[in-house]
């Protein structure tokens, strides 16, 4: 898991210094990493939801996947029905501490280029995701 940044800030910060705990969305459907590409499309499907976050058999959070990703998976050549979760994330996707400032995130995303990240607290579980406005 990439931890974007760690470090406390106080409650009192200007709105510069905004963290991603103020301005996250809740965190919606999560899913355990063992499950497979097809079921993880469905419940995108069924809960509406063009993400899920990824956790591992701990509930903590190791990621975060598209639809996008998961289609481009599934219409790669070396696709079986027993790819997971956990092979599409690799090493753990990136992740941003409750603590990070919007700032710090926004760079780290936009450099990334990723549309979402998952916000988690001291221990590792998701809080909610933070989206790039377009």
């Amino acid at each position: 898991m990439t931890l974007i940044h760690m470090e406390p800030r106080s409650a009192s910060a200007p709105p510069a210094d905004r963290t991603v705990a103020d301005a996250m969305d809740a965190a919606g459907p999560q899913v355990c990493d063992d499950m497979t590409v097809e079921v993880a499309l469905a419940v995108m499907a069924s809960a509406r939801a063009g993400h899920l976050l990824v956790c591992d058999e701990d509930g903590l959070c190791t990621g975060l996947v598209t639809r996008a990703q998961l289609v481009a998976v599934g219409d790669g050549a070396a696709y079986t029905d027993r790819v997971r979760l956990r092979d599409v994330l690799g090493d753990h996707g990136p992740v941003a501490s409750s603590a990070t400032t919007m700032a710090e995130a926004e760079h780290a995303m936009r450099y990334r280029r990723l549309d979402a990240l998952p916000v988690v607290d001291e221990q590792g579980s998701a809080m909610g995701v933070l989206a790039l406005a377009r």
